[in-house]
């Protein structure tokens, strides 16, 4: 399928990325559990247990980046955009909970050893799972570099993180197939979920980090001052606060002028500011505060503990 900015919007975009997961998860799991229940590897099973998750994953990710991409409302005057956040934490709670399944069962193989059969059955269906997980990752980093969606972000996270983990499925079975060592199975379920486990926390740290609004990073942040101090006329600024909501990046900031300019002066100056930050981040919805420069006034800069200059 060729995707091309003139033909797809961003909502479509999100739209094939989502459909995409959900249908890839789904073929993953029947055939992953096929070879799980033909070979009694745990190691498989791990790996059918995480597709199994991805599939209610995909789910919760395409009814996100539906609902994000609603407009503007009444009642949601910031937009939708955090149902992606939300998404992203529930998928990390699903990667965990598949996780500590997949440890617990690597915990009780240790003690209680199963004979593994049809191992090379196993190791062409993990070839396949290989194969349509990496086209699905291609084409959701296509998607990426073109919108912005924590949702899809997390979801591609998640599938980049399978392949590492079908890689190691693999190759414990042709371990154990050449060389005869069950104990490796284990040993490959426990690395599946520890692994799982690190991506889980990364996921659930930036989707709480949008959640209760956290600055957006300093890259930005230094292109908007940037832009803004290039302004002719804006003699300096204060109180710049920014986050993200989805694909919404939301900027307020006081910038101060001349005290003898008229205020529509002002007004037309703060607007070339506001285009200049618009063509570099489109997405970008700011609200500008004018203030003669030098004046006294109680400011949220000084009550903000900790440094605060770029």
């Amino acid at each position: 399928m060729k995707l091309s900015n003139k033909k797809f919007s961003e909502s479509q975009y999100k739209f094939v990325a989502a459909s995409a997961s959900i249908t890839t998860a789904c073929l993953l799991t029947i055939i992953k559990a096929a070879a799980s229940f033909a070979t009694g590897s745990l190691a498989i099973l791990s790996s059918t247990a995480d597709s199994l998750a991805d599939i209610l994953s995909s789910v919760i990710t395409f009814i996100a980046v539906t609902y994000s991409n609603k407009p503007l409302t009444c009642d949601h005057r910031y937009g939708y955009g955090k149902a992606e956040a939300v998404s992203a934490l529930i998928q990390a709670a699903f990667i965990s909970g598949s996780a500590c399944f997949i440890l617990y069962d690597a915990v009780y193989r240790f003690f209680h050893p199963v004979v593994l059969e049809h191992t090379f059955a196993g190791i062409c269906v993990m070839l396949i799972s290989m194969l349509l997980t990496l086209t699905l990752i291609i084409l959701q980093k296509y998607i990426i570099r073109r919108v912005q969606s924590q949702a899809i972000e997390a979801d591609h996270s998640h599938y980049v993180i399978d392949l590492a983990a079908n890689t190691s499925v693999l190759l414990s079975l042709l371990i154990i197939h050449y060389l005869q060592w069950e104990w490796f199975d284990i040993l490959a379920a426990i690395f599946i979920s520890c692994y799982l486990l690190i991506t889980a926390l990364k996921i659930a740290e930036k989707a709480l980090a949008e959640i209760t609004d956290k600055e957006v990073d300093a890259k930005i942040k230094a292109d908007i001052v940037r832009e803004i101090m290039q302004t002719e006329g804006v003699m300096g600024y204060h109180d710049l606060r920014s986050r993200f909501s989805g694909p919404r990046l939301f900027v307020e900031i006081h910038l101060e002028f001349a005290g003898d300019l008229p205020l529509l002066t002002t007004h037309e100056i703060a607007e070339r500011a506001e285009q200049k930050i618009t063509a570099i981040y489109p997405n970008a919805q700011i609200i500008i505060h004018q203030d003669p420069y030098g004046i006294e006034e109680k400011r949220i800069d000084s009550g903000i503990e900790g440094p605060c200059a770029l």
